[in-house]
Formats: structure tokens, C-alpha cells, sequence
């Protein structure tokens, strides 16, 4: 049955009486034959999801969706030396802004953040699309990513407050589906602007999604108003994490690559990023409002997870990062059948994701699916590392298709193991907490993969061609594909060897960290997953002589320990009623 807090209290009004607290809580776990209950009516949550949907795509979708509409732009715009800033100045902006939309949204409420998040993303797509040069471009990269993580947390949080958690997973799972989708969509659709109507469409496409999106927030999301009464902000924790982040992505995009590693550059970005993370953590123990509470982490199910994800989005980004590249150099395909070569992977992504959030609905049981993914990953980075480019081109994607597997099995089921640790009063910051450490090992995987291959490339290619071969052909940063395949002969063969034997042995190299994922996530612990939804209504003055009428449920969670028996030990405790947060309904 669907509690409504509207329904919970009724009374009369004469004169003002003091503040009473009246709770209602619909959480708590249950039983397989318990039924579920919805924020929102039917007919509303279909349109509202399509919504979410739209904004995890317009976020997800701009990861990628330039990586082959790059040469492009930089030359263009005249911009080759910041070519790298076009992707790292959207990541960097994105982790940022994650912990800092999933603290705000837990104290003010997540409806006028999402409008907000999607307000600032389309702004940075319409200062993109009329960039006249590359700082224009990047700045609105920028902005573009200051909205962007917003809509990441927030479309995934808001899951939360209008489905339970039972429900929840075949969302999650739909959800999980949209990032598959969007990963490999990405390069296409930027290989079809940039070849059609402009590389500035990639900007422009983003104005229709997201004005739906911004419709169906408007219009659908009905969440519940959050009065904290003076919101506390975390400036200091805002301030160090963004400077920790920005020290990191420095380090991994320029280290091996415009410094070495050994440079005062990149050691001194490393002092920065170790001394401003030690201080936020002191920071964040003190304060009254942490961005990251470090309460967090007292959760074996958060710091399992948490750890797990980091290392999953290593080994997700790191194949995804250079896989598109590794085939047009060692196979001679084009970029566009390239980018057609990842559909497999996307397919049983999109297949697992969607169906194990079905399965994890229909029987509340959700442990195992994780870990299964992470070894089907670390199986797939040790098929990976078998490529061949003399072998089938079919053979690589049924690897790719494996990898796809365990992607889906993990991803967004890790996202559900974390909001239903916490309360809903604490899901969006855990929710991006979580969200932010995977965010730090997909910039970790790709940067750390690409400087390594990097760097073997170099090494085999001075190794294994004569130096007057060499020095025809150039060196291995000026090589492209369609260079590649015009080499003769012996020449040919050697170097695409090289690339293959480059980037091989890394995923190998990859495969202990999926490994080890699966054995941290065997030690997560089942909870039951609640069939209706926290919620608490708002203290306010009650009228002289009005009655309070409330569920039975409600009465219970109210109702303290020594004042009576309590809940019986049969009887499922809901998560406010442990922990004492309540929610703020709007009335």
C-alpha cells in the first residue's frame, strides 16, 4: 500500500500550539511478498524516467562524443597543442561538481538542482556551438561539465526519492543501460557531425535533449521540500577537493606524456594533491556539513563498493579509452566501422544492465551480481590481452562482448548497494561520493593506460625498425592510421605488431585490480532491500485541539524505546527510525 503524507495527518486548526514532530515512515525491509509503493502515480513516473533517462545521456553522451570529432576542431580552431583540454576540462568539471550537487541536494532538494544542472549544461552547449576558437571551446567544455555532474547524481539520486529500493533496480539497470548506450553512440555521432552538417552539432544536439529533460523535471518530478532551516555550505571542503582533483588529473594527463614523470611539474603536483586530500579529510571530520562526511566510510557496504567501482571504472575506461584506436592502427579499419566495432560490448552491456536490475526487482536479491561482473571483467582484460592483429576481426568484439558482460552485471548495481546503506536524507551525498572515486578511476585507467602504451610503443618501435626506416616514416606520435596501412610491406607488419604488443600486456596488467574487486565485493553484506519509501513530515505548529491521524507504521517509528516495548524483533525497523533523520514533505 502507498502511504501519502497528506493522508497521515488530518485535524482542525484554532490556535497555535507548540512544534510536534510527526513522522511517517514507509521504509524498511521486507519480504518478498511485501508489497511496493511510489512516490508518484504511474502515469507520472513513466515520463519522469524518460526524463532522468535524457539527462544521464546528455552527461554521459558528452564524454565521448568528441573523441572523433577532435583533429577536426583543432584544426579548425588552430588548437593542436590544447587538443587535450576539449575531454580533460569536461572530466575535471564533472568529478568536481559530483559531491558538491550530492551534498546540496540531500539539504535543499534535488528538483531545483537538477533544473539548474541542466539549466548550466545547455548554456555551455550554446557557448560551444558559437566557440571562435579553442579557449572559447574549452571554457565552455568547462561549463558544460559544472552541469554535467549534476545531471550524473541527481538523475540517479532522484531514483531514490520516488521509487523504493525493491523497485528500484530495474531503473537502475535501465539506467546503466543509457551509459552503455551513450559510450559507444558517442564516437559515432561525432564522426557523423563532423563528416555532415559540423562538429558544432555535437554542442547543438544537446538543446532538444535537454529541454525535454528539463520538461519532464519541471513538470513530472514531484520531490519532497527540504527546510533545514540556514543552509550550511563547506566552502573549505569544496576549495581542497577541487584543488586535490585538479592536482590528480594534472598529474595523470601531463605526467609520461608533456613532463615526465620525474619533473619538478608533476612532483610538485603530487605534493599538492597528497597535501590538500590530507587536509580535506581533517577538514571534513570537523566540519558541520561535509561535502564527503567521513561518517561515510564507517559503512563496510560504501568503502566495498566505493573501491570496487574505482577499480571497475579502471579497467572500463582503460579499454574504452584506446580500444577505437588499437583497431584503426592494428586492423586498418576506419574510425566510423571502428567506433561500429564496440557495438558487441555495448550490446551485452545493455543486455546484463537491464536484465540483472530486472532480476534484482523481482527477487530482492542483489549480492551476487556485482561479483560475478568483476570476473567476468578480469577475464575479459585477459582476453584482451590476446589480441592479435592477424586473427578475426569477430574475435576481438566476442572479447569486447565479454567485457560488455561483467560491465553490466556491476556498474549500476554498485549504485544501488550504496543508497540503500543510507537514509534517504543521506543517498544523494553517498550517491556521489561513490560516483566520484569511479569518476577518479575512469580518469585513472584512461590516462595511466595511455601513458604506459605510450611509452611501450616508443620503446618497441626504436627497437624493431632500422633506423633508416625510421626515419622515413617518422616517429610514432606522427603516425596515423591511413599512414599506417600505406607502409610496405615488412615495414607494415612490423609496426602494427608493435602497437598491438604496446597495449596488450596492459590489460593483463589491469586484470588483479578487476580481480581484486571481485573478492572486496564478496564481503559486502546483504541487506534487504526496502519496499516503500522513507519519509517524514515536517515539524511545524499545530493547531489547539487538532488530531493527528497516522499509519501504524508511523505511530511505531515514533514511539521511544523506553516508552514501551518497541518494535518487535519480527518486525522490519525503517531507516529513519534507527537513525532519527527524517524527511521534509512538501504539503
Amino acid at each position: 500500500m502507498t502511504h501519502h503524507p497528506e493522508d497521515a495527518l488530518k485535524g482542525s486548526a484554532s490556535a497555535p500550539a507548540a512544534p510536534v514532530q510527526k513522522t511517517v515512515s514507509d521504509a524498511g525491509p521486507a519480504t518478498p511478498q511485501a508489497t511496493s509503493g511510489s512516490a508518484v502515480p504511474k502515469g507520472t513516473l513513466v515520463p519522469l524516467f524518460i526524463g532522468l533517462m535524457l539527462a544521464m545521456l546528455l552527461a554521459s553522451l558528452n564524454q565521448t562524443v568528441f573523441s572523433t570529432a577532435l583533429p577536426t576542431i583543432v584544426g579548425e580552431l588552430n588548437g593542436v597543442s590544447s587538443m587535450v583540454w576539449v575531454i580533460t576540462a569536461f572530466i575535471l568539471a564533472t568529478t568536481i561538481a559530483m559531491p558538491i550537487y550530492g551534498k546540496l541536494g540531500d539539504q535543499i532538494g534535488r528538483k531545483p538542482l537538477l533544473i539548474f544542472a541542466i539549466s548550466v549544461f545547455m548554456a555551455g552547449s550554446v557557448v560551444g556551438g558559437l566557440a571562435p576558437d579553442m579557449t572559447t571551446l574549452i571554457v565552455a567544455r568547462v561549463i558544460q561539465g559544472l552541469g554535467g555532474g549534476g545531471l550524473m547524481i541527481l538523475s540517479q539520486a532522484a531514483i531514490a526519492d520516488v521509487v523504493p529500493a525493491r523497485e528500484r533496480g530495474k531503473y537502475m539497470g535501465i539506467m546503466g543501460g543509457v551509459f552503455a548506450l551513450s559510450s559507444v553512440i558517442g564516437p559515432l555521432l561525432g564522426g557523423w557531425f563532423t563528416d555532415g552538417p559540423g562538429w558544432r552539432w555535437a554542442f547543438w544536439i544537446n538543446l532538444p535533449i535537454g529541454v525535454l529533460a528539463l520538461l519532464a523535471a519541471v513538470f513530472f518530478l514531484k520531490l519532497p521540500r527540504k527546510n533545514h532551516g540556514r543552509l550550511t555550505l563547506d566552502w573549505a571542503g569544496m576549495a581542497l577537493i577541487a584543488v586535490a582533483t585538479t592536482s590528480m588529473v594534472l598529474v595523470t594527463t601531463w605526467g609520461g606524456s608533456t613532463y615526465a614523470w620525474t619533473d619538478p611539474m608533476i612532483l610538485g603536483l603530487i605534493a599538492v594533491f597528497v597535501v590538500a586530500a590530507v587536509v580535506f579529510v581533517l577538514v571534513e571530520r570537523r566540519t558541520a556539513e561535509p561535502l564527503i562526511p567521513m561518517t561515510l566510510f564507517r559503512e563496510r557496504n560504501f568503502v566495498l563498493t566505493t573501491i570496487s567501482g574505482l577499480f571497475v571504472g579502471v579497467a572500463m575506461f582503460g579499454a574504452l579509452g584506446y580500444m577505437p584506436t588499437y583497431l584503426q592502427m592494428s586492423f586498418g579499419l576506419e574510425a566510423s566501422v571502428a567506433g561500429l566495432a564496440m557495438i558487441p560490448m555495448m550490446a551485452t552491456m545493455l543486455v546484463t544492465s537491464t536484465v540483472s536490475g530486472q532480476l534484482v526487482s523481482k527477487y530482492g536479491r542483489y549480492k551476487w551480481y556485482p561479483v560475478v561482473g568483476a570476473f567476468v571483467i578480469t577475464g575479459a582484460m585477459g582476453l584482451l590481452s590476446l589480441m592479435d592483429p592477424h586473427q578475426p576481426i569477430w574475435i576481438v568484439c566476442t572479447y569486447m562482448a565479454v567485457l560488455g558482460l561483467g560491465l553490466g552485471l556491476s556498474m549500476q548495481i554498485l549504485v544501488l548497494i550504496v543508497q540503500n546503506t543510507f537514509p534517504i536524507s543521506m543517498v544523494g551525498t553517498a550517491t556521489a561520493s561513490n560516483n566520484y572515486f569511479r569518476q577518479i578511476g575512469a580518469t585513472l585507467g584512461s590516462s595511466l593506460v595511455g601513458s604506459l602504451f605510450a611509452s611501450r610503443l616508443a620503446n618497441l618501435m626504436s627497437e624493431r625498425i632500422p633506423a633508416a626506416a625510421s626515419g622515413q616514416m617518422g616517429n610514432a606520435d606522427s603516425l596515423t592510421p591511413a599512414a599506417v596501412q600505406g607502409l610496405p610491406e615488412p615495414l607494415h607488419d612490423t609496426v602494427i605488431t608493435a602497437y598491438s604488443d604496446a597495449l596488450t600486456p596492459i590489460f593483463l596488467w589491469i586484470a588483479p585490480l578487476a580481480l581484486l574487486a571481485a573478492v572486496l565485493l564478496c564481503f559486502v553484506k546483504e541487506k534487504p532491500l526496502a519496499t516503500r519509501i522513507e519519509r517524514a513530515v515536517e515539524t511545524e505548529p499545530l493547531a489547539t485541539g487538532s488530531m493527528s491521524i497516522v499509519s501504524p507504521e508511523a505511530a511505531r517509528a515514533t514511539i521511544p524505546a523506553t516508552a514501551g516495548e518497541g518494535p518487535r524483533a519480527d518486525e522490519p525497523q525503517s531507516a529513519e527510525a534507527k537513525t532519527g533523520r527524517s524527511e521534509v514533505l512538501s504539503r
